[in-house]
């Protein structure tokens, strides 16, 4: 009876051993609200935020929140970087999907002559003053164009709205030259907006971007 208690106990402990020694699982590669411990964790542009990956701040895209490219469904994710001044910046040929309240970035640009939206307009080969509405959209909003001449319309947070014409690209890939005045890529969900728009909407132009909504007005 002893004999067979001990062969019990070793069979039991050999069991033990053998489950001890296998290896741990591993975190796989976590899609939105996956679950993560480092940014590594997530796929794609994700990051890890709350130990959640979600969209990264820094890159500006809406995956985890409905992105896609330029009307063509999907994730909108970067097509290459571009190193400018010793910084490397994500480059976009899409940006999220165009909704009935698309959420945005709106920046401050001059559009005039000598101001630092470089080269005239794309639209109508024109500057414009600081006193006209207009907007210049990412490459993946400007949709080679096909929106020039529209107006959309741009709301804030206050209340305020206001509609404004689109004019211009702000390039998503190209920057850093003479054409786009030195300054780098723009991010996929920005809305370069001019002077008038802000002083409209009732914002401080030192802030330099605030979120905003738009749509096709």
């Amino acid at each position: 009876m002893a004999s067979t208690l001990v062969l019990m106990l070793v069979s039991l402990s050999l069991i033990l051993i053998n489950i001890i020694s296998l290896p741990l699982p591993t975190m796989a590669i976590s899609s939105c609200k996956g679950p993560c411990k480092t940014p590594n964790d997530c796929a794609g542009q994700l990051t890890c935020i709350n130990r959640k990956c979600n969209d990264d701040p820094a890159v500006g895209t809406h995956i985890c929140s409905g992105g896609g490219g330029g009307g063509g469904g999907g994730n909108c994710k970067s097509s290459g970087t571009l190193n400018c001044g010793g910084k490397s910046f994500p480059q976009f040929t899409c940006s999220p999907p165009v909704t009935s309240s698309t959420r945005a970035k709106l920046t401050l640009n001059d559009f005039s002559e000598g101001g630092e939206g470089g080269d005239p307009s794309e639209c109508d080969g024109r500057f414009h003053s600081n006193s006209e509405r207009v907007v210049a959209l990412s490459t993946g909003w400007y949709d080679e164009g096909s929106r020039c001449g529209r107006l959309i319309r741009i709301t804030v947070s206050n209340g305020r709205s206001v509609t404004a014409k689109v004019v211009d690209e702000c390039d998503s890939v190209n920057g850093c030259d003479r054409e786009h005045a030195g300054l780098p890529p723009c991010r996929n969900n920005i809305v370069d907006g001019s002077a008038a728009v802000w002083n409209v909407l009732g914002l401080n132009k030192d802030l330099g971007i605030v979120d905003v909504t738009w749509s096709l007005a």
